[in-house]
């Protein structure tokens, strides 16, 4: 399977703020679905729109989370999301931050599907 095409069954404005880094699949015991998907998604390197203002710097991932997402035929899909952590100088003091998902939320135009996806990794 072409990751181009793994793209198609992700909700439409994830690729947007995330990239497709790798995808695996495994043959289940599970009567009704034989196969686990697993697809590999990593936050890009765009600055929040709430810091761009501020100096800004990419400082590595948060621990990645699995989201289950819907089946696909006979598999069980899942999202493997890794988030960013930036170094962030506000009024002189560095601190740790992460994209303010509600924020996006707000701006965006969206699916029901993506919506749902933002409300699920903003619990994280």
């Amino acid at each position: 399977m072409d990751i181009s095409i793994i793209s198609l069954f992700l909700p439409a404005g994830i690729l947007d703020y995330f990239e497709i880094v790798d995808y695996k699949t495994k043959t289940t015991k599970q009567e009704l679905f034989t196969k686990d998907l697993t697809i590999y998604l990593e936050e890009k390197a765009l600055v929040p729109e709430e810091y761009a203002n501020a100096s800004a710097k990419a400082s590595g991932f948060m621990e990645a989370r699995e989201i289950d997402d819907y089946p696909i035929r006979d598999m069980l899909v899942k999202l493997n999301i890794k988030r960013r952590r930036w170094d962030v100088v506000i009024d002189g003091k560095k601190k740790k931050v992460n994209r303010d998902w509600s924020i996006v939320i707000k701006g965006t135009r969206m699916s029901e599907d993506y919506s749902a996806f933002l409300k699920e990794i903003s619990r994280y």
